[in-house]
């Protein structure tokens, strides 16, 4: 047997288990709860190893170099510390930050900020920090600096990081951000390596130094009750014991568990009757994480993770008087409701899109959700040797769906409070364990494809294999390959197997619209509403990708959730790649509930093949809620060659009791310069303005723009944003822009983007603020659209377009924009997009009835006609008429031939002259039919014309 399977068998936990069958997750619905193991091991340590794990564990640390190397690290992490400790036993742990003269019980905040502590207990208690925002310029010190036994009214002391020299100063606590509960977070983790320590080794000097920390710091827990909010306000329903955030326990919370299971038989000998002391402590510490923070997100689950360590070191309900032990806060987590915690099968049901298992959290946010699930998993896979997965099929597609995130480059989207990124491979590890220890063949393949696959896709990108995530010190140590069966000869795939051309995940508010998947040449365009948890207001936000790096980047959360720039910038209108409304377009941000709805797309979501691969497009609908505007963006991808082509913008709004003002449209891109042209390719006359504040009625975010600059004009304009890259190439996004009477264009510096600063990039390049072009639209701008073209190009490669200009077709009462672009290697491209499917439009004898069509044509030979939720499209002899409205369709001229495709069924037209005998032949699906035509005598020749079902892309045989 492979020796890290037989390994990780060894350290599950050897149990008798009684389960019922599992409908168990899903049963919850039908009040059927998931049944817990009738046995429980009643030794310690249980949390990570068990006694007769250590010897094989011990035993590894000595045989294995990179576990004995880890051994050595985490002694000399400490050891400094812990000889002290053998001179001054109080040394270390006179350093923690408590009451120590004062023993308040009591904690008082207002709001996210400390205010006072009173009452008073029979031993020193834990100090409560000083506020619930991390920004402050006042650092903890390193522990040998810091003053022992400090409870001084001056407050705390503490490194001034704002001046020459960081000195030490007094500082009053409100005014200390997190750096109290840092300080104890510290020394608790010194604490729990040295429990470790002492568990591989037998070194009572470890356990010493342990007991010290642990035993003083829990006695004082002991005796200290939440806080109170003076304002009696949220805060009071999120503060945990030690922190102003029950999620923010995490950390120390796996050390107090950690140290308490590993030390067990130790303090039994040492401080018995300590023992319900800290029990007593850790079942206060269960009841506030249930009872504190927010049911419906990401807290839940970090909260369910807190509780499930604390069960796990707890004896069995029937060691407490209440009843309240291991069985119970399990059960309680798993199958219990609340206010303020949910059971995970609700959190499951709520959280998750089960169509397409996308979580509706921002992908910051929701990635790590993800990881959280998979690790419950594993918890009960290493602890009862019992598989949940069943339980949670939804996480068996979210695994996989994660990748629909990704940019080209392997970075994934950043909207809402994001940070680009790269997927974590430990959700795929920790189910591929899972299905080899319960021996799910189909489930090994599909899981090690798809690690593999993504593994080899951020080699590809440029990123180093990962390693995977330790739960654990235990896990850690285990530093064997990683689990996978030695038979195991799959092959990574693609990674186009995991990401579509279209994916629409409504439940969140998110589509991306892909052509191609080239880490340089792809294109992408990522569009974000605002709908579900850690959204901003930003209406129909905009991503958009280029030549190796998102280019048009979301913005980021700002310094921090609690400062100013977070509330009046980042997380409002101005601060994205969007529409704002007479100035004032706002709403609720963080938890928010104002998605856009998907209309028309091409392909369909989730298509992975036999589509017209040269157009996509998406087009979507908002209601912007402050104004009661209408709005409406149709985003389109047009390939021009394998490493050129260019998206196309058409966003539409306007209020609908017709009081418009203004709309703002903003272009943030990145750069180091930004060049606006007129449409003949001179310099633009801009003026400095002062326009654009919160003076002027606006959003304060108005007045994060610096450096600006305007110009009223109705020409179409142009603009180019240059990036130059330490070292690398110049990237360069050019823009061309339709203009409009009553149009006014600023060029102006935004704020950087804080969502690009994990993407490796030079600092001088993520600090940048970012170029911004704004385009003011008097009145409505509903008939008269933002309608920008966008291409991608570095200097050494330029842009592939060569003119743009725009037409005004035909139309009916429908808005129709009109666009003629032409390209370097003599094509042209005529695009009509429809403000609906209704549209109808012609020009020179080219026309298009629908919401998107595209025409191009190289001399005077057609490439392709493309029809995007219409009804008819044509050009000269050529044309495709549907016989229901909203279809699809294309015809396309390629090097062997012509090719076909349309999602419902058409009326094909085509020139006598390339029709041979009124035949053709489609073949699809490896099926041939043949379809006869019928010959139409028009003032234009003689055309035929072919009733066609709906068929995926294929080649058309005469």
């Amino acid at each position: 047997m492979n020796q890290t399977i037989l390994l990780f068998r060894l350290l599950a936990f050897s149990v008798k288990t009684v389960l019922l069958p599992l409908g168990s997750l899903l049963a919850v619905a039908t009040a059927q709860p998931i049944q817990l193991p009738a046995d429980f091991s009643q030794q310690h340590p249980r949390l990570e190893v068990t006694n007769t794990q250590l010897p094989r564990l011990k035993a590894w640390t000595l045989q294995n170099e990179t576990a004995r190397k880890t051994v050595s690290r985490m002694r000399e992490s400490i050891d400094n510390y812990v000889t002290r400790c053998q001179a001054d036993s109080s040394w270390m742990l006179s350093r923690l930050q408590m009451y120590w003269k004062t023993r308040h019980t009591e904690v008082y905040i207002k709001g996210g900020v400390f205010d006072h502590a009173e009452g008073e207990a029979p031993v020193p208690t834990v100090r409560f920090p000083g506020a619930r925002d991390h920004i402050t310029p006042y650092g903890a010190p390193k522990p040998e600096d810091l003053l022992p036994y400090a409870d001084d009214p001056r407050g705390v002391y503490l490194v001034n990081r704002s001046k020459p020299g960081a000195p030490m100063e007094w500082v009053e606590v409100a005014k200390t951000g997190r750096a109290i509960e840092s300080v104890n977070t510290q020394l608790m983790g010194f604490a729990h390596t040295a429990a470790w320590l002492y568990r591989l080794t037998d070194d009572d000097k470890y356990a010493r130094f342990a007991f010290g920390l642990f035993d003083t710091y829990m006695t004082g827990m002991h005796y200290r009750e939440t806080p109170h909010d003076l304002t009696h306000g949220h805060h009071e329903t999120i503060a945990g014991l030690a922190t102003f955030e029950v999620i923010q326990e995490a950390a120390l919370l796996t050390s107090l568990t950690g140290i308490y299971d590993l030390l067990y038989q130790y303090l039994q000998q040492r401080s018995p009757r300590q023992i319900e002391v800290y029990t007593a402590v850790f079942k206060k510490w269960a009841e506030v994480q249930i009872n504190h923070g927010v049911a419906f997100n990401n807290w839940n689950l970090i909260e369910a993770r807190n509780v499930l360590n604390i069960a796990a070191v707890l004896e069995d309900n029937r060691a407490y008087p209440d009843g309240k032990g291991r069985q119970y806060y399990i059960s309680n987590i798993l199958n219990t409701d609340s206010e303020r915690q949910w059971s995970l099968y609700k959190l499951l049901q709520q959280g998750y899109d089960s169509t397409t298992g996308i979580w509706n959290e921002c992908p910051g946010y929701s990635l790590n959700v993800l990881a959280d699930f998979t690790g419950v998993v594993q918890r009960f896979d290493k602890q009862f040797q019992h598989d949940l997965l069943p339980d949670m099929p939804v996480l068996e597609k979210a695994v996989p769906a994660a990748a629909q995130y990704l940019f080209p480059n392997g970075f994934f989207s950043a909207f809402g409070d994001s940070h680009y990124g790269r997927l974590s491979l430990t959700p795929a590890r920790q189910l591929l364990a899972n299905a080899q220890l319960h021996r799910k063949p189909q489930q090994i393949a599909a899981f090690s494809r798809y690690l593999k696959t993504l593994e080899a896709f951020n080699r590809h990108t440029g990123e180093a294999a990962t390693p995977e995530k330790k739960e654990g010190i235990a896990a850690t140590l285990l530093v064997e390959e990683p689990v996978t069966a030695t038979t195991d000869t799959t092959q990574p795939g693609s990674i186009t197997a995991y990401v579509t051309p279209v994916f629409s995940a409504p439940k969140v508010s998110y589509l991306a619209l892909r052509n191609g998947f080239d880490p340089v040449n792809g294109l992408m365009a990522a569009l974000s509403g605002s709908k579900g948890n850690h959204m901003h207001a930003g209406g129909i936000s905009m991503e958009l990708f280029g030549k190796g790096m998102v280019l048009a980047p979301e913005a980021g959360i700002g310094t921090s959730y609690f400062q100013p720039d977070y509330g009046e910038y980042y997380s409002q209108f101005p601060a994205h790649n969007t529409v704002a409304v007479d100035g004032i377009s706002a709403y609720p941000v963080m938890k928010s509930n104002h998605g856009f709805e998907l209309l028309h797309s091409y392909p369909a979501s989730g298509v992975k093949a036999g589509f017209f691969p040269l157009v996509s497009f998406a087009s979507v609908a908002f209601l912007e809620p402050e104004t009661q505007a209408r709005q409406n963006r149709l985003l389109g991808i047009v390939r021009t060659s394998d490493t050129t082509g260019y998206y196309i913008d058409v966003f539409r709004s306007a209020r609908q009791d017709g009081k418009d003002k203004m709309h703002d449209y903003f272009y943030h891109s990145m750069g180091q310069q930004l060049t606006v042209l007129d449409s003949a390719g001179a310099p633009l006359n801009l003026q400095p303005t002062e326009r654009l504040t919160f003076a002027g009625g606006h959003l304060s975010a108005y007045d994060y723009f610096w450096d600006k600059k305007s110009v009223v004009t109705d020409k179409d304009i142009q603009a180019q944003f240059q990036l130059t890259m330490p070292n690398g190439p110049e990237l360069q996004m050019h823009m061309w822009m339709k203009g409009e009477p009553n149009r006014e264009v600023f060029a102006v510096k935004a704020p950087p983007s804080k969502a690009i600063d994990r993407m490796g990039l030079p600092q001088s390049v993520a600090t940048l603020p970012l170029p911004t072009i704004i385009a003011r639209q008097t009145g409505a701008a509903w008939n008269k659209p933002f309608t920008v073209v966008l291409e991608p190009a570095t200097a050494g490669i330029p842009k592939d377009i060569t003119a743009i200009q725009s037409f005004t077709p035909q139309t009916s009462s429908v808005a129709v924009t009109g666009l003629t672009i032409n390209t370097r290697n003599g094509s042209t491209q005529w695009v009509f997009c429809g403000a609906d499917s209704t549209a109808t439009a012609s020009y020179q004898q080219r026309w298009s009835n629908g919401v998107y069509g595209v025409i191009s044509e190289q001399g005077n030979q057609l490439q392709y006609l493309f029809m995007g939720s219409g009804s008819s499209i044509g050009s000269g002899a050529y044309s495709i008429t549907a016989k229901q409205n909203n279809t699809a369709a294309a015809l396309c001229k390629q090097s062997d031939g012509w090719y076909f495709a349309a999602d419902k069924p058409v009326v094909l037209t085509l020139p006598l002259n390339s029709v041979t005998g009124n035949r053709l032949k489609l073949t699809a699906d490896n099926t041939t039919r043949e379809y006869t035509g019928k010959t139409l005598r028009t003032n234009g020749g003689i055309r035929v014309a072919f009733t066609l079902p709906a068929v995926t892309y294929s080649k058309i045989q005469f």
